[in-house]
């Protein structure tokens, strides 16, 4: 997958905002605003990355949210952002049992954030679109690319073979990326709910 310098800068965006709250934590581990922001920055900075470390982001996303929310358990915010990082776990799951769990979570997370702020048309529309998930799910996986073909090739293989495994990987990259592609554009998951707070700039969809 090539970047545009859109897409760097984000990522620099991102990653700034990632590292100024891990520094806010250490300093104050009780603000739920400033988890909220970690989680979130981590969960746009899980599209720039391979597929299993973009899990590993999003089930850290997952804990920092919750984290807040123990803080702060009926903040709208951060349920729905806890909602997009199920969502996007589950459409990096090619197991749609497996991701059906994380889609029922998510849409219990948004459901929790419509519940504490029924006006916010994202919160509903979010909410709507998660039931379609599964499906969209399906539709998505029927290109039939695994978490294997992810990863880098054997040690020792031959530049026929590393050049099959390179092309592979590149396809599987370019597919993970139109995952939060479809993720942005249905479910919504771009950060542009309390931006005046988290000080992140909205993504634009791809």
């Amino acid at each position: 997958m090539d970047f545009t310098q859109e897409d760097f800068d984000r990522f620099l965006t991102f990653e700034h905002a990632r590292k100024s709250a891990e520094t806010a934590y250490a300093k104050d581990p009780l603000d739920s605003d400033n988890l909220t922001k970690w989680g979130g920055s981590l969960i746009e900075l899980s599209q720039f990355h391979p597929l299993q470390d973009a899990k590993r982001m999003l089930t850290e996303a997952i804990s920092k949210l919750e984290e807040a929310l123990v803080i702060n358990p009926v903040k709208a915010e951060t349920l729905w952002y806890i909602g997009n990082a199920n969502t996007s776990f589950a459409f990096l799951t090619p197991d749609l049992t497996v991701a059906e769990g994380y889609f029922s979570k998510a849409a219990d997370y948004f459901q929790q954030a419509v519940d504490a702020d029924p006006s916010n048309e994202l919160y509903r529309k979010s909410l709507e679109v998660t039931a379609k998930a599964p499906e969209l799910h399906m539709e998505i996986h029927k290109q039939g690319v695994d978490e294997q073909a992810m990863g880098a090739g054997p040690a020792g293989a031959s530049a026929s073979s590393n050049s099959k495994v390179s092309n592979k990987n590149k396809k599987s990259s370019d597919f993970r990326y139109d995952i939060f592609g479809w993720v942005i554009l249905a479910v919504g998951i771009v950060t542009w709910v309390g931006m005046a707070k988290t000080q992140i700039p909205p993504p634009t969809p791809k």
